[in-house]
């Protein structure tokens, strides 16, 4: 009775206020109570698809899924308070308003916290993708491959031959089936430029939406997000094939190229959240945020802990929906920043870094290892030199780690169509075991250039067993105080990790039960008083040994 008192004391009892600039607020609630909606009927709220994907990796519908509360929303509306984006998955909304309405907001018995967004129009400091270097092909070679090509890839043959995407297309798998979102910061000119004739023609574009305007015009802006998607869907015989040239595709506008902000962020947030709800599989994002245009909102490397920003939040919260999420590094590797950029240190999604067509690391390819000494980039692809459509109309070459992620984008669309039923973290793994370095990853370009008829193979021929080992990890090593353990588990049987010396004397040991089908992580700790040298991880069930780590202690 009193909550409800005072909901009605918000909706008649609001005294005048004086007017003032309005300001931005992102506005968490406590609960999703007074819902017209629930999770026994998903149906209204999720698509076929998107639900299908949740069954086929045995993930539950929860209350994350759930819209937000209509009573809460209507209190907000019926005190001016203008909702600007709504995410279900943070259970808050972002709103315009007068900023003396903030000790009002701040009453409500369902606000859980506030927290001011700034979007002011401050002058930026540099552009977004000036980084990015764009030029025409007049350096590119041709590429010859061991494979009879299924497709006339022309100058593109380089980049789908090194990650094995041209021989994932010999074997019948194109990503026909499967649906990919990419969120960037326009599609310039995609309904008329030639390389897109296959993708309009044959019914591949699902539609567009744009969360920075508020619309579904999206050719007009900037042309990054095109050429993003030449690397996927782009299709000019001869010139350029993309890596997933039979997939299906939502553009998504989230980015504002002319500024950055935190609520580009929050644009990000609401795009994925789209893509679940309309079944998309695999989400692309050639964006990465760390300086903002206005100081204040900066990140930090200490922010790069998969954890702390929004958007590494809702890159975490799609892949925790069945989504595989691709990202790129960033191209930060020089002064000031070096490190990846959020959302590329989300702990379950796949950040990728830029090689060159011999596979060495690009010095613009932004480094890891995350700041809790995560291995990033997970892997990496062809950033340098990588061909793409051009806005006249026929190619031309770019150099980022914006090519190299959806390039793998598009192979991991056909892997995707390989194994149906597996699961996105399933994928991820055997995309890493597939790479070139996985015995030894690095923070240049983690596990290496992968290669996708292996990891195919990986995820077709081989045992639950095996596959169990190689989804075990430690981080970081060499370590000193804290030890972080991940591991994939298939069932909810109990796990125990032994920690070894050399001479075979037990250290510690911890059991914990798992989280079926989900990537859990552990962290042990009280290591300051032993000594430095190498140490041997082992985990077991009740029943064998599943696997052995050596380890170094500093």
């Amino acid at each position: 009775m009193k909550k409800i008192l005072l909901i009605a004391v918000c909706f008649f009892g609001l005294q005048t206020i004086s007017e003032s600039q309005t300001k931005n607020y992102w506005i968490v609630f406590k609960d999703k109570n007074y819902n017209s909606f629930t999770i026994n009927e998903p149906q209204k709220f999720l698509s076929q698809r998107s639900i299908e994907r949740r069954i086929n990796q045995n993930i539950k519908i929860t209350s994350h899924d759930l819209p937000l509360s209509d009573l809460y929303l209507n209190v907000l509306i019926s005190n001016e308070i203008n909702i600007l984006k709504k995410s279900k998955w943070f259970n808050a909304v972002l709103v315009e308003c007068d900023e003396n309405k903030l000790q009002l907001i701040q009453s409500f018995n369902f606000v859980k916290s506030v927290k001011q967004i700034n979007n002011d129009n401050l002058p930026l400091k540099q552009n977004k993708f000036e980084l990015e270097e764009i030029f025409s092909p007049v350096s590119i070679h041709e590429t010859t491959s061991n494979r009879t090509p299924i497709f006339n890839y022309g100058l593109s043959l380089n980049q789908a031959n090194q990650i094995g995407a041209d021989c994932m297309h010999a074997n019948g798998y194109t990503g026909q089936g499967v649906v990919v979102a990419v969120l960037d910061a326009g599609f310039f000119n995609v309904n008329i430029l030639p390389a897109f004739d296959s993708l309009r023609m044959n019914n591949q574009l699902l539609g567009c939406r744009d969360f920075v305007t508020g619309d579904t015009l999206v050719y007009e802006d900037n042309q990054h997000g095109m050429m993003v998607l030449s690397t996927m869907v782009g299709n000019i015989p001869g010139r350029i094939v993309g890596t997933a040239p039979k997939a299906k595709y939502w553009l998504l506008r989230t980015e504002e190229a002319a500024t950055e902000t935190i609520q580009e962020e929050i644009n990000w947030l609401v795009g994925a959240e789209f893509a679940d709800s309309v079944g998309a599989d695999i989400i692309n994002s050639s964006l990465g945020y760390s300086y903002f245009d206005n100081p204040a909102d900066n990140h930090t490397y200490a922010d790069m802990d998969g954890n702390t920003t929004i958007i590494t939040n809702a890159a975490d919260w799609a892949a925790s929906k069945g989504i595989f999420v691709c990202s790129s590094a960033g191209n930060s590797a020089g002064p000031p920043w070096y490190k990846i950029t959020a959302p590329a240190d989300a702990d379950s999604i796949l950040t990728v870094g830029a090689v060159d067509s011999a596979g060495f690391a690009t010095g613009f390819s932004s480094r890891g290892p995350t700041f809790d000494g995560r291995i990033k980039p997970n892997v990496a692809a062809k950033g340098y030199q990588s061909v793409i459509a051009a806005p006249w109309g026929d190619i031309q070459q770019g150099n980022g780690t914006s090519f190299s992620s959806p390039i793998t984008a598009g192979a991991v669309a056909c892997l995707r169509q390989a194994n149906p039923t597996k699961t996105n973290m399933e994928l991820l793994y055997a995309i890493q075991q597939s790479a070139n370095q996985a015995s030894s990853p690095d923070t240049l370009i983690g596990y290496g250039i992968p290669n996708f008829c292996i990891a195919n193979s990986l995820l077709t021929s081989i045992t639950e067993n095996i596959l169990t080992e190689n989804l075990f990890d430690s981080y970081p090593n060499p370590f000193s105080s804290n030890l972080n353990i991940s591991y994939y588990a298939f069932n909810s049987e109990k796990i125990k990790i032994s920690f070894y010396d050399i001479t075979g004397r037990l250290v510690l040991e911890q059991q914990f039960l798992p989280t079926p089908n989900a990537l859990n992580t552990i962290e042990l700790k009280g290591f300051e008083k032993i000594n430095s040298g190498i140490y041997f991880i082992t985990m077991s069930n009740s029943t064998s040994l599943i696997t052995t780590k050596k380890i170094i202690k500093n």
